[in-house]
């Protein structure tokens, strides 16, 4: 019920009103039935722009940190993402993988459409990266058209640390909806999961028109990271001599 209202009444109203998405390949979108859409992901407000142009309602796998928080402001993001249809999942591998692979079917058993980012993670620089095989094994074993989509003009929008969003137009791109049904039976093979994966980064790649950098997004925000701590302890060090 909350989600109803804050999509037609409160949030997606203002949504479309502040940012104007323009959509191409509204047909490529399922009437009915489990479907998965692939996005990328550049931007935190990939995630409400997208359920603003659905008509149908989408839930997506969010990290758990969003739910977990405490205090008065934790209290308020877990609602708010409670309501605009995220699920929490662990992302720290092994069986809270396997959990969260179990939340998503879940949601597909239902008839229900689920966006994924394969990626893992907004990108932390615009380009399209390495996709992670789950989004595969989600496809195989929930028997299940998947459909890219393509965000444009998001990260312009609200980049990654920016606290206020600018208010620009932005768009999405629906592609084909791509069928693996050939793959049935193979669901734990991985080289069929990562030829999976990879042809639906493929999709991506072309729909958005980002530079495809194949390795995970994980990794170049790791070394950044490494990077930033190394400069700050040469820095500690200079200032204490």
């Amino acid at each position: 019920m909350t989600y109803w209202l804050l999509k037609n009444f409160v949030l997606g109203p203002l949504i479309l009103t502040l940012f104007r998405p323009w959509v191409i390949g509204r047909e490529h979108v399922p009437a009915k039935g489990p479907v998965i859409f692939a996005s990328n992901h550049i931007s935190f407000i990939d995630s409400v722009i997208l359920p603003a142009v659905l008509d149908r309602r989408i839930s997506f796998l969010a990290k758990s940190d969003y739910f977990t928080g405490r205090g008065l402001k934790g209290w308020a993001t877990k609602t708010f993402f409670n309501a605009i249809g995220q699920l929490p999942i662990d992302r720290s591998g092994g069986k809270a993988s396997e959990a969260s692979l179990r939340t998503g079917l879940q949601v597909l058993a239902r008839g229900e459409q689920l966006g994924i980012y394969p990626e893992g993670t907004r990108s932390p620089d615009g380009k399209l990266y390495r996709g992670r095989t789950g989004i595969a094994r989600m496809i195989l074993e929930g028997r299940v058209v998947v459909v890219p989509v393509a965000m444009v003009g998001t990260r312009e929008v609200q980049q990654i640390g920016q606290r206020f969003p600018k208010f620009k137009r932005v768009g999405v791109v629906f592609g084909k909806p791509l069928d693996f049904s050939r793959f049935q039976g193979f669901e734990t093979d991985r080289f069929i999961l990562r030829s999976v994966t990879d042809e639906v980064m493929h999709e991506l790649a072309g729909l958005s028109r980002q530079e495809y950098v194949d390795v995970y997004a994980t990794s170049v925000k790791e070394r950044a990271s490494s990077a930033r701590e190394q400069v700050m302890k040469e820095r500690g060090g200079t200032s204490g001599r």
